[in-house]
């Protein structure tokens, strides 16, 4: 049996819809089911409850590390999704841009290339360019 902090749940889920949007993050619980809920309240708890419920790293400093971390990973799904949180976080164009050429040098040039392309579309879905 999980063990559920509905404190720990409720910070997490203020931190994540701060940071991913409240649509977004309702959507996602509201398409939750008996089989992935229990994931979802616990990733919930732990991710942003958690891990972004302190104050000794700010939101955009974490999301830039998401962005570093979850690149190097090749998640690019979740790529997608925490760069336009980080956005909504304040990181720059310039500072996305820095964090995928530390991608490339770290985890090779294929990874930054397929981040320059999720990061060009995000960005041109975020200034309404196409």
């Amino acid at each position: 049996m999980a063990i559920f902090d509905e404190d720990l749940f409720a910070q997490g889920l203020q931190q994540r819809k701060s940071t991913l949007g409240a649509a977004y993050v309702e959507q996602n619980l509201a398409a939750a089911d008996d089989f992935t809920r229990p994931f979802q309240e616990a990733m919930t708890s732990w991710c942003w409850g958690f891990g972004w419920g302190d104050d000794a790293i700010d939101a955009k400093t974490r999301s830039m590390m998401n962005l570093s971390m979850i690149g190097a990973l090749g998640k690019m799904h979740e790529w997608e999704v925490h760069l336009r949180g980080a956005l909504n976080n304040g990181v720059t164009q310039d500072e996305i841009r820095a964090i995928i050429h530390v991608i490339g040098i770290y985890c090779g040039v294929p990874q930054a290339l397929e981040c320059f392309r999720i990061a060009r579309k995000v960005l041109a879905d975020d200034t309404g360019q196409t």
